[in-house]
This record gives C-alpha cells, structure tokens and sequence, in this order.
C-alpha cells in the first residue's frame, strides 16, 4: 500500500530538476532483511529519475534495522544497483546536486 501511488511519483521524474531522496527504504517492507519485496518499486525509482537523481539516506531513527544493513541493502542485496550507478545513489550524486567538489 505504501508504493500505491508510485507511478505518480515516477511522472514527476519528467522534471530535470527533480531528485527524489531513497532514505528510510527499509522502514517501508513488510518483510525482514534484505527487504526483497520492496526492491523492485526501488529499481524503478531509480530507472525513472536516473541514478544522478536518487539520493540514498537511512532515516535511521525510524529503522526496523541497523545501520550497517541500511547500507548493504543496496550496496550488497540489490544485484542491478552497481558501478558508477551505485557511487551516484550512494552519495555522489548528492554531492554533485549540491555543488559539493569532491577529490578524485
């Protein structure tokens, strides 16, 4: 039920201005770690806005886990969330959104 209006957030990604933030993904499954149920509404996520777009976070206060698994459900469960699409939703992009310079 959570994902029922998805497809309405997935329309704004029309806008290049528009970024969308994944924190707090783990609260929104009804199943235990790696939270497989809901990955597949997250890859569409992605696909839609683009990695440039998708800013990871944890929102870790409200988690049913700990930190250590808001991290390796997408760095190690989400097998299509690789590469330079991984360094972007995992905090690059944000930077980059932002204006933050980075070295290397």
């Amino acid at each position: 039920a959570l994902y029922a209006d998805l497809d309405d957030m997935l329309a704004l990604a029309r806008f290049p201005n528009v970024g969308v933030k994944l924190s707090g993904a783990p609260g929104t499954s009804s199943h235990p770690y790696p939270y497989k149920n809901i990955h597949g509404y997250l890859q569409r996520i992605v696909e839609a806005f683009g990695p440039e777009r998708c800013f990871w976070g944890t929102d870790i206060t409200r988690m049913p886990c700990p930190y250590r698994q808001c991290v390796t459900m997408f760095t190690q469960e989400m097998s299509w969330l690789q590469g330079r699409d991984l360094e972007l939703v995992m905090g690059r992009a944000l930077c980059d959104w932002i204006g933050w310079k980075l070295d290397g």
